[in-house]
């Protein structure tokens, strides 16, 4: 009887150890506060400019622009954090009630900016650099 179990016990101590060498290596760092803040602020700056994409007015002149609501949201899913960044301050500095055309009209010029310069392919009459 010992000796169906010492078969056993080799098998799968030799099928262990060769499975070992298949082990990936796992490394592990430490996140600073201002990379946990920087990521933080970028995705709160993402939903201030999706929640902006939900109003009707800035739906109704998008739609006069013809841009629909999705291929907005996937453009703002596309921006840098920096860029996010600064169409997020444009929004905060807009009155309450005020200058939503002006807001439009800016993210409109990043929208074709960027096209233009190859880094997206949102308008059908840009042509753009890179090809």
């Amino acid at each position: 009887m010992i000796h169906p179990l010492k078969k056993i016990f080799v098998h799968t101590l030799i099928t262990a150890i060769v499975f070992v060498g298949f082990t990936q290596s796992v490394q592990a760092a430490l996140i600073s506060t201002e990379q946990v803040v920087t990521v933080s602020a970028a995705q709160q700056n993402r939903a201030k400019i999706a929640a902006t994409f939900e109003r009707p007015e800035v739906q109704a002149e998008l739609q006069k622009m013809g841009i629909s609501t999705e291929e907005a949201q996937a453009r703002v899913a596309a921006l840098t954090d920096a860029e996010t960044a600064s169409i997020a301050h444009r929004v905060d500095s807009i009155p309450a009630g005020g200058d939503v055309v002006g807001a439009l009209i800016f993210i409109f010029v990043l929208l074709l900016v960027t096209d233009i310069l190859g880094l997206t392919k949102v308008f059908p009459f840009t042509k753009s650099i890179r090809h």
